[in-house]
């Protein structure tokens, strides 16, 4: 049952006020038992720990962590499919798994109990978006073998809200269904939920006349700047959630509707910590690196050191002052592009364009080569009505002189007419990469 009374509304669990010391004393207590069970439960873990020289005793403190080895998605991979599992096959209550479209999926395993704390994060991750019991949440996220629809669902319902479980697709639907039905929070990825203002503007709906009030938006980097879009066209506050499925689902952090400046890390139940990609090193509080999460009490598949290849900094918790936030994900390690020897983020070219009111939020990046020397095409739709019919080339020599200027690479920059580019029902797919590949090396 939700924990929450009519006195005290601030938050879904008490935890939420513990004090960082408070918080840090259950991270060594829950530490040292993760490790113990992974190693003790998971031949996997049990070889990599030995081969690393480490065992879980050696773990005295938190920073006696970084002994230890990582885990990677290749380790799901290798192991697929139980081969990381900690407990009888008898004790799994549901599985999950990722979309397997770059290989193998990565399959994660739940007791009932790992299902009952996931539920009981959502919640306290939807209350901190600004829900509350009674009120209504559009689910749009996909329901499945992918983590999102299901865990939206279940803490949806753990916190007291009725679920409206539309999934992904059918977008018109999804429009009827808001003005229909009135929701005051959607859950769904950021890219989609500009496909549904898509749609209200061709029902001739005004969005900011809708029902809905909260918005929680994961599964996939998006900016400050697609934030301000999609508030200011919904009328609705925009928060970010956090999860990915190697280490529960969404859930993992949230960002609180009072503060919008970052994700708290529900740390009582992981243990973050931000490494140089390159090195493996861990690095200081407020450096940018690679995000790497321990599990506290996960019992069907404990995670050690799991690299997600998010970047992202930690900072210091602000309405959660015992949490450490993260920062908001800029992109990951593994969809960087390295354009002749510059660094190159979608989310740099996303903040960009959508400085330009001629520019909806749709957007892809074509990599070509030319002879010897990579190329990029950005694609970029038009809304509507700053449509000419010949491809806004004013505009697209601005963005193509501010990417010049601000990123430091030359890119043409194409306008593409309304409704032309594809959407996403989940995570957008930014980069098309048509460079021939190196042949393999033996």
């Amino acid at each position: 049952m939700p924990r929450i009374s009519s006195r005290d509304d601030a938050v879904f669990d008490p935890i939420e006020r513990a004090s960082r010391d408070e918080i840090a004393a259950l991270q060594r207590q829950r530490l040292a038992w993760s490790l113990q069970h992974a190693y003790d439960n998971v031949p996997h873990y049990h070889a990599a720990f030995d081969a690393a020289g480490v065992r879980p005793e050696d773990f005295r403190d938190l920073a006696d962590l970084a002994k230890f080895p990582f885990t990677t998605k290749a380790t799901f991979r290798d192991t697929y499919p139980y081969g990381l599992l900690a407990v009888p096959p008898s004790r799994v209550a549901r599985l999950h798994a990722s979309s397997g479209t770059t290989g193998k999926p990565t399959v994660v395993a739940y007791t009932q109990a790992d299902l009952d704390v996931w539920a009981d994060l959502v919640a306290r991750s939807i209350h901190a978006a600004g829900a509350r019991p009674g009120m209504k949440l559009h689910n749009a996220y996909g329901y499945g073998l992918f983590t999102g629809g299901l865990g939206l669902h279940a803490g949806a319902e753990r916190l007291g809200c009725t679920v409206i479980p539309i999934s992904g697709g059918m977008t018109e639907r999804q429009v009827h269904m808001i003005a229909d039905l009135s929701p005051e929070i959607i859950a769904v990825t950021p890219s989609y939920m500009l496909a549904i203002l898509d749609e209200f503007a061709r029902q001739g709906r005004d969005p900011r006349g809708s029902s809905l009030r909260f918005g929680l938006f994961g599964a996939e980097p998006w900016t400050n700047a697609m934030r301000q879009e999609i508030e200011a066209s919904f009328d609705i506050d925009a928060v970010d959630i956090y999860g990915l499925s190697e280490v529960m689902g969404p859930g993992v952090a949230q960002e609180c509707v009072e503060t919008k400046d970052g994700l708290h890390i529900w740390e009582d139940q992981f243990y973050p910590e931000v490494i140089d990609p390159d090195t493996g090193a861990v690095l200081a509080e407020g450096e940018r690196g690679e995000l790497v999460f321990t599990s506290l009490t996960k019992q069907a598949m404990p995670v050690i050191r799991y690299r997600t290849r998010d970047l992202t900094r930690l900072l210091p918790g602000t309405a959660r002052p015992g949490f450490r936030r993260m920062e908001k994900v800029t992109g990951r390690s593994d969809d960087m592009v390295i354009l002749r020897g510059v660094n190159v983020f979608p989310t740099q070219i996303e903040e960009l364009l959508l400085t330009h009111p001629w520019c909806g939020g749709h957007f892809q990046l074509e990599l070509t080569r030319e002879g010897r020397l990579d190329h990029m095409i950005v694609h970029a739709e038009s809304r509507p009505e700053h449509w000419d019919g010949a491809g806004l080339r004013e505009e697209s020599r601005v963005v193509v002189h501010e990417i010049k200027n601000t990123i430091g690479i030359s890119a043409d920059v194409v306008v593409e007419p309304p409704g032309t580019l594809e959407r996403s029902l989940g995570k957008v797919k930014r980069v098309i990469d048509r460079r021939p590949r190196e042949p393999a090396q033996t």
